[in-house]
């Protein structure tokens, strides 16, 4: 499966409102708990903050979806 994401794009859970925009950090290896292989390309860790505080948890990138930075009129 091709990478859909890069390191330092912005994206959110796709269908859910409650979790704030997070940024990627990482693909990560995950092994396949039914075949057993070893996956490089489909698992992301991404970062967000709440209440200042960091909070980082991996997801599998087609729940995620890009966020668009919108352009600031100067």
């Amino acid at each position: 499966m091709a990478k859909k994401f890069i390191p330092g794009d912005w994206v959110k859970i796709k269908r859910n409102d409650v979790r704030p925009k997070m940024e990627v950090l990482k693909y990560i290896s995950k092994k396949e708990p039914i075949f057993g292989f070893v996956n490089n390309d489909t698992y992301l860790e991404c970062v967000w903050y709440k209440n200042g505080e960091r909070r980082s948890e991996v997801f599998h990138q087609d729940r995620l979806i890009k966020q668009v930075e919108k352009a600031k009129n100067t």
